[in-house]
């Protein structure tokens, strides 16, 4: 479930291609992502596979600029993705700058669904490249026990 605040160029918006390959349901109502876990920046949790018994995953699909207000707004159970590099064109190379796809299927990898987040990274030219780029750190978060260890593992690739 993607929630689109209309805030990026539908051209080069993942969430709203995903959409048209009936991937994801996009909605404009953030009520409806309280049974998800909702993918975070801001959370003080790291996704981890201890939360693979979720109804499951969500994102909100906002302008980097508007991100911090956004999530502000609502009280949703919230994750944070752990350090990654992007690998769409906009943010190629910089850290945690994830599209709403890479972060959809970082989380898909990191609860032990890695065939649907190939699937849904086949739909963009670099979306194999993004999970390329981050195998090691992926394999290993999604091998870790729980939030404290994937944040252990996390600060590993950062200090590096």
């Amino acid at each position: 479930m993607i929630y689109h605040a209309n805030q990026c160029d539908p051209r080069k918006c993942s969430g709203k291609k995903l959409a048209r390959f009936n991937l994801v349901r996009l909605t404009h109502h953030i009520s409806q992502l309280r049974p998800y876990i909702v993918l975070s920046p801001f959370s003080e949790k790291a996704l981890s596979p201890e939360d693979k018994g979720a109804r499951g995953l969500a994102a909100l699909d906002c302008s980097w600029a508007h991100a911090e207000e956004v999530f502000a707004r609502f009280r949703l159970q919230e994750r944070a993705l752990p350090f990654l590099v992007a690998a769409n064109p906009v943010n190629w190379g910089k850290p945690f700058k994830l599209s709403t796809v890479e972060a959809l299927a970082a989380g898909l990898v990191i609860l032990g669904e890695k065939s649907q987040a190939e699937l849904i990274l086949s739909k963009f030219n670099w979306g194999h490249v993004f999970l390329e780029l981050n195998r090691e750190p992926l394999s290993e978060y999604a091998a870790a026990r729980d939030s404290a260890e994937v944040v252990r593992i996390q600060n590993e690739y950062m200090s590096e």
